[in-house]
């Protein structure tokens, strides 16, 4: 089994874009989600906001094969600090269910701390939402720790929460 991760380009958005869609309708019903689905995830349309960070210099995108087959992305962006200094934040990584503990994940991530720390970054941050241990014990094995915690009070009734967000919410 040949797993690869390589730079993403604009013959990949549709594919990228699929797996996006997936990586939200798998989490947004996990606590956190449905916030997150509308707050930090892509902005939508997801074909869309991937061809704009395939074109940004500030972020890059690659595709993550198994055999030659896409099976996991992973987006990196560079974000200044308020010191002038340098944070990547991993803006997405998935990998579909079927293709994971197989090591897409691990080529992914050491693709963008390689990438951020060509760029000089002082670190890179990423999300998992709560309870989601397995994210959590991915990233640890690569040296992420917590340092910050987002605590929320929903105010709304519960509405109907529909298992992938519209294309027009945030």
């Amino acid at each position: 089994m040949d797993v690869v991760a390589r730079l993403a380009d604009s013959e990949h958005v549709g594919v990228l874009a699929q797996m996006a869609a997936d990586a939200v309708a798998e989490q947004v019903d996990a606590r956190g989600g449905w916030v997150w689905s509308r707050r930090e995830v892509r902005t939508r349309p997801f074909e869309q906001s991937i061809a704009e960070a395939l074109d940004d210099s500030d972020s890059a995108v690659w595709i993550g094969e198994i055999d030659g087959t896409p099976v996991g992305y992973a987006v990196a962006v560079v974000e200044p600090l308020q010191t002038g200094e340098m944070l990547g934040r991993v803006a997405d990584l998935y990998v579909a269910p079927g293709a994971r503990e197989v090591s897409v994940g691990e080529v992914l991530i050491g693709e963008v701390l390689q990438w951020c720390t060509e760029r000089g970054c002082v670190g890179v941050d990423s999300l998992a939402l709560p309870g989601n241990r397995a994210t959590k014990n991915f990233f640890e094995t690569f040296g992420f720790t917590a340092r910050l915690l987002v605590l929320h009070r929903k105010l709304a009734p519960d509405t109907e929460s529909p298992s992938e967000p519209t294309p027009e919410s945030p």
